[in-house]
C-alpha cells in the first residue's frame, strides 16, 4: 500500500481574531520555531509565498513580496530627506530594510536596535541574503537593546528613524506610544524624518489615527503614505511620516528622480520616483482617517 502524503500543518495568523476572521497558510515545511524570551517565532515554507516569518501570530515577511515593504519603508524617507547620513532602524532584526538603506551612498552610519538577540541569530541562519551584505558593511552597527529605551537615552542624533515594528501587541506595543515617539523626536536632527508602519487601515484604523494624533503633537507635519502588500490582507498598508520640514512629503517626481539618479539609480522592484509621489495621495477613506486625527487638547 502506498504511503499517504504527510499532512500539512496549517499556520494561523491571529491578528484579526477580534474581528472574527483569520488567515491560515499551509506550511510545506516548518523551518524553525521557538518561543524566545520576548515572542513566539515561526519560519515556514509556503507553496505560493515561499519562506514566511510570523511573530506572535502576525505575518512579518514573505519571500514573494518582501521587496514592497522593504523598499517603501527605506527609499521613501531617504529620498524625501535628500541627504541622510545617519539612520536608525528600530526593530528590523531580519536586516531586510537595512540592506535597502545601505544602497544609499549618502548614508555614513546605520544603527539597528533590535530587542531580541535570537532574532538576529535566526536571521543570520535563515536570511543570509539580507544579513550577509549588511553585516559586511562597515557603516552598519547592530545594537541589542530595547528601542523604546534607546531613543530616550542615546546621545546620537539621526537624519532618519525607521520603526520596523510588529503590530501593537506583545513587545511591539510600546513602539506605538506617545513616550516612544517623543524619544524619536528627541534624537532626530533638524529636518529629520520619522517613518513607522501603521497597519492596514481598512481593518486597523485606530492604529493609523492614534499615531497621526501623537505625531501632530510633536511635529510640524504628520502624513502617511501607502503601499499594497499582498500578504498583508486588507489592501493598502499605511506608513506614518513625521517631520518638521513640511516640504518633504510634497516633493515632485522630478526632484525625487534627480535624487535617485545621483544615488546611482540602483534597481528596484516596486519603488519608483513617480510612485513615491503618488503614495502620499492615499485613497479617500485613508486620507479622511488622517484628516480627522486631530490632537486632543
Amino acid at each position: 500500500m502506498a504511503e499517504k502524503p504527510a499532512k500539512k500543518r496549517w499556520i494561523r495568523e491571529t491578528l484579526f481574531d477580534d474581528l472574527g476572521f483569520s488567515m491560515t497558510f499551509a506550511a510545506d515545511k516548518v523551518l524553525y520555531e521557538q518561543q524566545t524570551e520576548h515572542q513566539h517565532l515561526i519560519l515556514f515554507e509556503q507553496q505560493y509565498f515561499g519562506k514566511m516569518l510570523m511573530l506572535d501570530g502576525c505575518t512579518q515577511i514573505s519571500k514573494r513580496d518582501e521587496f514592497i515593504y522593504q523598499e517603501m519603508m527605506s527609499h521613501v524617507p531617504l529620498f524625501a530627506h535628500g541627504n541622510a547620513q545617519d539612520v536608525l532602524i528600530v526593530g528590523g532584526g531580519d536586516c531586510a530594510i537595512a540592506k535597502e538603506v545601505l544602497k544609499h551612498g549618502s548614508v555614513k552610519r546605520l544603527t539597528q536596535v533590535e530587542i531580541d538577540a535570537k532574532v538576529i541569530e535566526f536571521a543570520k541562519e535563515h536570511f543570509p541574503e539580507f544579513t550577509g551584505p549588511v553585516f559586511a558593511d562597515k557603516r552598519f552597527e547592530s545594537v541589542i537593546d530595547d528601542g523604546a529605551k534607546y531613543v530616550t537615552k542615546t546621545d546620537r542624533r539621526f537624519d532618519i528613524i525607521i520603526v520596523d515594528s510588529t503590530d501593537p501587541i506583545g513587545p511591539g506595543k510600546i513602539l506605538f506610544g506617545a513616550k516612544f515617539y517623543a524619544g524619536c523626536r528627541r534624537c532626530l536632527k533638524k529636518g529629520g524624518v520619522l517613518v513607522t508602519q501603521n497597519g492596514v487601515p481598512f481593518f486597523q484604523k485606530n492604529e493609523l489615527t492614534l499615531t497621526m494624533r501623537k505625531f501632530r503633537k510633536l511635529f510640524a507635519d504628520a502624513a502617511c503614505y501607502v503601499a499594497a502588500i499582498p500578504v498583508y490582507i486588507g489592501g493598502h498598508m499605511a506608513m506614518g511620516f513625521a517631520t518638521d520640514n513640511r516640504r518633504l512629503a510634497r516633493l515632485d517626481a522630478r526632484t525625487i528622480a534627480e535624487r535617485y539618479r545621483k544615488a546611482g539609480s540602483f534597481p528596484t522592484k516596486y519603488w519608483t520616483p513617480e510612485h513615491h509621489v503618488a503614495a502620499f495621495s492615499p485613497p479617500r477613506f485613508i486620507a479622511d482617517l488622517v484628516a480627522r486625527a486631530k490632537p486632543r487638547r
